[in-house]
């Protein structure tokens, strides 16, 4: 018989024992036994002395050593939970108050019963009414003393030894399960630094705060330092907890009652908003037991001591050991390029792995392939992240060939990508990445008018780094309220860093203006959102591109920290002409063009594009193929919606040509 199976006898023979006890007080009691049974009596009383002697102790006694009752409270508790194990406990009771509509335990009974009584024991104060061992049926007209008692399910299931988390908890508070089992070492360093710091707390258990953005890492952590301590992790999400007062003393009482009665431990999740902060100060004043903050700043809105820990993702090499544990060694080179583009934790790493496995790689045995299936499945893995803060842009159609710029301009854009595409060799393999604490991140600034190319030459650098491309939408990221542009900014970086994504923010002067002389409350925090770009711009390690058509209107510490900036000059005759060159696709049935004709309109490259397509749905609209006269309507259209002036005797001109040809 193992330990457990002869403590859960002990605990039985030992109920046993006290119920049978308890059935002799109460007939003692209705003098249903003479005097001389009294030897019985102290008989069954010793019985159970010698039972609760063991080590470890009968449930009854653990609870009420750890909730602090007293021997007449104990015995109150015994009473009630016996109308549970034995149904001749209810006969009993009535037959002792001489009342045959009492077949239940009163408080008056109690007293009579027990020695040592406690008057004080039904107070909400005391551990019986406090920790909610005990519920009391008290109709209106009836006095608290001989209003029936009733032991709560959870300390009845308790004393019979079912040690399982109370019910109406389970719905707030689930095991942590989902953790990861294995922590690579540079966490495992940080686990084991935890774990001293609990340990070495001279009396109670200390608060402690997982501070950063990687919750599955400080999940991962948490289980592991509870483990080792013995106990089991429990969840919490702050946004789940009641805010009616009433309610949420409820949860506490419950769960500071649990935290007596099971080996737990509470991790619980703060988010990102100030909306739950009242709830989370008063909760955390009333919790005991070990609690785990997890939060992305540090918490400092408590009066109880905290342990802090900055938990970081595992390293770049620890990245790619693990993606070559997961696809296998033959995957070697397959390991480095992802480790060094995503920024992903052991989690994330084997939920793509498993995807993987489950679908598309066991078909494939070719590195490449595996490579390029491994690839999707990690950009895949960001995007619901990402979704919710910017507009991801469709990449697959950009070729180098469309774009059209300058030559020092076209070999600017090369550099960034190379840059993008080398960055694991020069800061993992070389070095440089342990030599820089920030600026690893690549950003850029696009400067031209509108339609000059900006939008498309991101296109072109996602489709051939095959990476997502997301673009601002400042409605969704700038916030009125006080703070939240800073969250949503935090929240976009985190997402693209870890999806290896590339940010472009279009217009990016109305985010990334000049910062201005403070006169109100409104431009200090202003300048507060600028200054928080500045810092995550800095340590951004993913491609950021700034589109601006008022260079002048950036702020100048912004164009400091940029590593390229790229001019999109109005194209002149010969740009435009290749654009028009490009802007028909192959399948369009189009007439012979004239290109050096059409590039004597001033144009951006945006405009042209507008102007092609409209023309072809002329085109289409009228059974024909696209022709001068049709491409021609399509530019006056373009001109009037710029507002731009028409000279028809261009027109006729052009015309005239054509014409005489």
């Amino acid at each position: 018989m193992n330990d457990l199976a002869a403590w859960h006898k002990t605990n039985d023979d030992y109920l046993s024992a006290a119920i049978s006890w308890l059935r002799l007080r109460l007939m003692h009691l209705t003098k249903a036994h003479e005097d001389d049974d009294a030897e019985t009596l102290e008989g069954a009383r010793s019985a159970m002395q010698q039972l609760a002697s063991t080590d470890p102790p009968p449930a009854l006694l653990i609870l009420s050593q750890r909730l602090g009752l007293a021997r007449f409270e104990t015995d109150v508790l015994l009473l009630c939970a016996a109308m549970e194990f034995d149904t001749r406990i209810a006969a009993l009771c009535a037959k002792a108050q001489n009342d045959a509509t009492r077949p239940y335990p009163t408080f008056a009974l109690a007293l009579a019963l027990f020695d040592e009584p406690v008057w004080e024991a039904l107070s909400p104060e005391r551990p019986l009414r406090f920790w909610q061992l005990i519920e009391i049926n008290q109709p209106a007209a009836q006095t608290l003393t001989v209003s029936a008692l009733r032991a709560d399910e959870r300390v009845v299931s308790y004393i019979k030894g079912l040690n399982y988390l109370d019910d109406r908890l389970k719905t707030l508070i689930i095991p942590m399960t989902d953790a990861i089992d294995i922590l690579p070492p540079s966490q495992l360093q940080q686990a084991e630094k935890l774990l001293q710091s609990i340990q070495a707390s001279p009396s109670e258990w200390p608060m402690v705060n997982l501070v950063g953005v990687d919750s599955a890492s400080k999940r991962a952590i948490a289980n592991y330092v509870t483990r080792s301590i013995g106990l089991v992790c429990y969840r919490l999400s702050a946004e789940l907890l009641p805010t009616a007062w009433a309610e949420l003393e409820t949860f506490v009482r419950l769960y500071q009652r649990e935290s007596y009665l099971l080996p737990l431990a509470l991790y619980l999740e703060i988010p990102d908003t100030d909306k739950v902060l009242p709830v989370i100060n008063h909760l955390l004043t009333r919790l005991n037991g070990l609690v785990l903050l997890d939060t992305r700043e540090p918490y400092s809105s408590t009066e109880r001591g905290i342990v802090s820990l900055d938990i970081t993702k595992p390293t770049s090499a620890e990245q790619a050991a693990i993606w070559r544990q997961m696809l296998g060694n033959n995957a070697s080179s397959t390991a480095a390029v992802l480790a060094g583009q995503f920024n992903l934790n052991v989690a994330d790493i084997r939920h793509v792995t498993y995807t993987l496995l489950n679908t598309t790689l066991p078909a494939k045995t070719e590195a490449p392939a595996i490579q390029e299936d491994a690839w999707q499945a990690c950009l895949l893995a960001a995007r619901p992240r990402l979704d919710a803060l910017a507009q991801r842009l469709e990449v697959k159609a950009r070729r180098w060939e469309d774009l059209v710029l300058p030559d020092a301009e076209i070999n600017t854009v090369q550099q960034i990508i190379n840059q993008v595409d080398q960055r694991h060799h020069v800061y993992e393999q070389w070095g440089f990445g342990r030599r820089m604490t920030r600026g690893l991140g690549i950003s850029a600034l696009f400067s031209g008018e509108s339609g000059t190319g900006k939008t498309l030459a991101a296109e072109v650098i996602a489709h051939r780094l095959k990476l997502d491309l997301y673009r601002i939408d400042l409605s969704q990221v700038v916030s009125k309220y006080i703070g939240e542009t800073e969250k949503n900014l935090r929240r976009l970086f985190d997402a693209a860093e870890d999806g290896g994504t590339i940010l472009f923010f279009d217009e990016a002067d109305a985010l990334f203006g000049k910062r201005s002389e403070v006169k109100d409350s409104h431009d200090r925090y202003a300048n507060i959102e600028i200054n928080y770009l500045l810092q995550r711009m800095e340590a951004f390690r993913g491609l950021a591109i700034l589109a601006s058509n008022m260079k002048s209107a950036l702020d100048t510490a912004f164009m400091r920290r940029l590593r390229f900036i790229v001019n999109f000059p109005f194209p002149g005759l010969a740009e435009r002409k290749r654009i028009w060159e490009r802007v028909f696709p192959e399948e369009a049935e189009k007439e012979m063009l004239d290109y050096d004709r059409l590039s004597r309109f001033n144009l951006t490259g945006g405009s042209i594009q507008n102007i092609a397509i409209n023309a072809a749905f002329l085109a289409a609209s009228t059974g024909c193929v696209i022709t001068m006269q049709l491409i021609f309507e399509a530019i006056r259209g373009e001109f009037r919606k710029l507002e731009k002036p028409i000279n028809e005797a261009e027109f006729r001109f052009i015309q005239a040509v054509e014409i005489q040809a």
